[in-house]
């Protein structure tokens, strides 16, 4: 059967050259070829594609829905548990600062966003002074770590004095008033390049703020900069290199939140927003140390960003503290009618939340010490029940019908690659190539076989609300939607069987239940707690 398809699909590549090229040379025309092959050359000019041409954004009228028995069952499970309070906003409050604040700009620069915030709050420093000192950062330690696409001095110094001035007016939009921040350049934003790692569109701007950066705008956040992603959100590799990690210079930070994460990790930027399809904010945030949320799928809006997989991609926070993630995840949560996908559901983030009364679990390659430390909390943990081994994602289709518009812009299909390439370029070369080749019936079967997934994961996840995870089970719960949270826990020697072994953050990942976003944030942030570990910051001396 693959030998049967396999040559079925070499017959057809040779057969849409040849058509192509007897279709440019004018020897044919496309609607003359025999309706027994397969369609080649320029597609039919059906006037419903003429009138509704496609880009990469326009999502589908299918939307993917991460609760098995669907959203409309969710709504009402929600509504009888919550009223209408599911919907209402709430606020998070902040701790008072004390003590005298930092006389070194390196000691504020690496203060979380809490902390951070309190100052600014109560006239301690300003958002403008703080903003020189993170673009600063950022002009200082880019040329190395390659973690910025495009410094928005301008930008950041209009609403960092708007900050300011609402302030002095009594105005205080909540805890992100004032504080500089970068997002992953696969978000659009006025007045600035939007170039998604790739050099084919490097200097394009798309005049418009995604979502999520107009809701950070509306809680006084100052955008600082585009922060680099690997090219079409794959690795950490861009149109000007790597991105590195500021703990480990001579190895990349992982992506394709490869920005987000070097930058936060450098102190560069007080928090990023970062996305992930299939693991680009949880590895990006392990390589560097960061706290992280990768939300249920839905929670966020993703209008205004790169679309790679429409019931996949995922909009989060990486932050250098979990209280920091609820900060944010608090302000950029919520249903849009811009995103079909995008829901609302209750966020309530309780710093003291009592362990004994949550049901976690946790798999063989937990690490012992982040379990010890919970257990030490008052965790009352268990072996979790068997996970679903089998993932059946759908990506290369979504990728290539959202990319349709790019590798083939004048209706004809792309040829195969040369053979010639590197193991490296034929991935890239192919990524948006593979899943033109998939039937219809496959991928709307692959779909179905995906609800049973989740069906699956709905069972293992019976009687917990988390669980611990050394892996974090990413292809797996990248499928079936579900929420996890990066938390470092030590420090030591990773990869130590490596040529040139190096001591850095260790890192675990807890995996909740869906839409348990407020309750592993909580159980993480109270180990946080009662730890120092992401207190750590690298050594940057050493960059200039």
């Amino acid at each position: 059967m693959a030998e049967h398809r396999e040559a079925e699909s070499v017959r057809r590549r040779d057969f849409i050259k040849r058509a192509a090229a007897a279709v440019a040379a004018g020897s044919v025309g496309p609607m003359a070829l025999s309706a027994s092959e397969p369609p080649v050359g320029p597609r039919p000019p059906l006037q419903e594609a003429q009138l509704f041409a496609l880009q990469n954004a326009e999502p589908p009228a299918l939307q993917f829905q991460a609760y098995p028995g669907g959203t409309g069952t969710l709504m009402e499970r929600l509504w009888r548990e919550h009223g209408d309070a599911m919907f209402r906003p709430t606020s998070i409050e902040l701790e008072p600062w004390g003590g005298p604040v930092p006389t070194d700009e390196e000691d504020l620069a690496f203060l979380p966003v809490n902390r951070l915030a309190a100052l600014i709050r109560d006239g301690r420093i300003t958002s403008t002074e703080l903003t020189e000192i993170y673009l600063a950062r950022l002009r200082r330690y880019d040329p190395v770590l390659l973690c910025a696409v495009s410094i928005l001095e301008g930008r950041a110094r209009e609403e960092a004095q708007q900050a300011d001035a609402d302030l002095r007016a009594g105005t205080w939009r909540g805890p992100l008033h004032g504080i500089p921040y970068g997002v992953k350049d696969l978000f659009s934003v006025a007045g600035a390049p939007t170039a998604w790692g790739s050099a084919d569109f490097a200097g394009r701007v798309i005049d418009e703020d995604a979502e999520v950066v107009g809701r950070l705008r509306q809680a006084g956040a100052v955008l600082i900069a585009k922060l680099a992603t690997g090219e079409f959100a794959l690795g950490d590799r861009w149109y000007r290199g790597q991105t590195k990690n500021p703990w480990n210079v001579s190895e990349g930070s992982s992506g394709s939140s490869a920005g987000p994460g070097s930058a936060t990790a450098a102190g560069c930027v007080a928090f990023a927003i970062g996305t992930e399809t299939r693991g680009s904010i949880v590895s990006p945030s392990r390589r560097t140390g960061l706290s992280a949320l990768r939300p249920t799928f839905g929670r966020v809006s993703r209008y205004g960003g790169m679309v790679l997989s429409w019931s996949m991609d995922k909009t989060g926070p990486m932050c250098r503290s979990i209280e920091d993630c609820a900060l944010v995840f608090n302000v950029i949560h919520g249903a849009s009618e811009r995103d079909p996908a995008s829901l609302t559901t209750p966020f309530r983030f309780d710093r003291d939340l009592d362990l004994d009364t949550l049901r976690i679990g946790y798999t063989n390659d937990a690490p012992e010490s982040f379990l010890q430390g919970l257990s030490s909390l008052g965790a009352r943990l268990r072996e979790m029940n068997p996970l679903p081994e089998l993932a059946l994602s759908q990506l290369d289709v979504e990728a290539a019908a959202a990319f349709d518009y790019h590798v083939a812009p004048n209706g004809f299909e792309p040829p195969p690659p040369p053979d010639d390439l590197s193991p490296a370029d034929r991935r890239r070369a192919t990524r948006f190539l593979n899943g033109r080749d998939v039937r219809g019936m496959d991928y709307v079967n692959g779909q179905r076989r995906r609800l049973m997934l989740m069906k699956q994961m709905a069972e293992a996840m019976e009687g917990f609300d988390m669980f611990v995870s050394g892996s974090g089970e990413l292809t797996l719960t990248n499928d079936t939607g579900h929420p996890s949270v990066v938390v470092p826990y030590d420090f030591g020697v990773r990869n130590p069987e490596a040529a040139s072994p190096t001591t850095m953050p260790l890192t675990t990942v807890i995996v909740g239940d869906l839409f348990a976003d407020d309750k592993i944030l909580g159980v993480a942030h109270a180990f946080q707690k009662s730890t120092d570990w992401h207190r750590r910051r690298p050594d940057l001396s050493r960059l200039g």
